[in-house]
């Protein structure tokens, strides 16, 4: 008797809920209220774990649900619980994000950035867990020493870290930002900002209530940026520049163009010219065919590993590229003017990853 009664809460819980939810209806009104049932969606969670396990105890033909783990049955009750308390003790604001309207806590503890860390980090939150995916690794250039996430598995790593707040880029559509949001308030950052490092900046300080903060970064970061801007026009003043990155896996060489979100910047912002090729690309990234290599006449490249780092054993049989003929015809590469950067943050447009830019550039330019 009380088996059913609960599956009838359930049934009544989800049929409440997917009233709020179609995605692409009346957009605005309908998207706040379903995002406002983040919390009572939590509370659905812990009523399935529930039914589920009182399923193991009902009649045979019940047997044939599969039962969660007490672990994981344990874990979420801890997290609603700990969501309860959070609610009751802290101040929430609403904020305006990619997908409507979402609400927030006021003073998060613990912050997840998801591929956001480096933001993080330049204003002194750790966050509570780093992106990771399983072809390429984690932003090692931060030297992190927290749980990993791994972004193609379950969430349930996510759960397990406790995020009071979690905030994400463009790399999180719609369905997994409904995902997300039941674990935490979620923030998505806006489109319109992705291309500019320090509009994200200004937007994570504005979402975690440290504005001052987020400022005081970016006025280092932009005296950081005039100043290698400053010193790279002097040492190579309109020498055209590329930046290539070698595909370990197909053993191809791709290039980067100038709206490229990870090496954008060292044209629009640190003054590098860039050669023809990337100029006038709108896509990120393009593979050089075979044909095209040898006319890749940039008087300097910049080149990089899609994967590991170049003394990483399974590179090296990539790299065997170098030795061809047609490499060896390019003019930067006759000229020694080619420069072997670190994956980890020349694949990051972030703040301290364009930092750490700045520092190779000066040190490969600048005598």
């Amino acid at each position: 008797m009380f088996l059913n009664e609960m599956r009838m809460i359930i049934i009544i819980s989800v049929n409440e809920r997917n009233s709020f939810v179609p995605f692409n209806n009346r957009q605005g009104e309908k998207r706040f209220m379903a995002r406002s049932y983040h919390k009572s969606t939590r509370w659905m969670i812990a009523l399935l774990v529930l039914m589920i396990a009182l399923a193991g105890c009902g009649t045979p033909q019940d047997k044939e649900v599969a039962a969660p783990s007490e672990q994981f049955t344990e874990k979420v009750g801890e997290q609603v619980a700990q969501d309860e308390t959070k609610q009751g003790a802290g101040e929430t604001k609403v904020m305006k994000d990619e997908f409507g309207e979402v609400e927030i806590p006021v003073n998060p503890k613990r912050v997840a950035g998801i591929y956001l860390e480096d933001y993080l980090l330049a204003l002194g939150i750790t966050p509570v867990v780093q992106w990771y995916h399983p072809s390429w690794g984690k932003q090692d250039y931060l030297g992190l020493e927290v749980p990993t996430f791994d972004i193609t598995g379950s969430v349930e790593a996510l759960l397990e870290t406790g995020p009071d707040l979690i905030i994400v880029d463009g790399a999180v559509d719609a369905a997994k930002y409904e995902l997300y949001s039941k674990i935490a308030p979620t923030y998505r950052l806006p489109e319109s900002i992705l291309q500019s490092p320090p509009d994200i900046m200004k937007t994570i300080g504005d979402v975690l209530g440290i504005p001052e903060e987020a400022e005081g970064v970016l006025s280092d970061y932009h005296k950081k940026i005039e100043e290698t801007r400053m010193k790279l026009q002097q040492a190579v003043g309109e020498e055209t520049v590329a930046v290539l990155r070698l595909n370990v896996g197909d053993k191809t060489l791709a290039l980067f163009g100038i709206e490229n979100r990870f090496i954008g910047n060292i044209y629009k912002e640190m003054g590098l010219t860039p050669h023809p090729f990337a100029r006038d690309m709108t896509d990120f990234q393009a593979i050089l065919s075979e044909e095209k290599i040898p006319e890749l006449d940039a008087d300097h490249i910049i080149i990089l590993p899609s994967n590991g780092s170049w003394d990483s054993e399974e590179n090296q049989e990539a790299m065997q590229v170098f030795d061809s003929p047609l490499w060896k015809s390019v003019p930067a590469v006759k000229n020694g003017h080619v420069y072997r950067a670190d994956r980890t943050h020349w694949q990051s447009g972030a703040i301290k990853a364009n930092m750490m830019k700045a520092d190779d550039l000066l040190n490969w330019f600048v005598q």
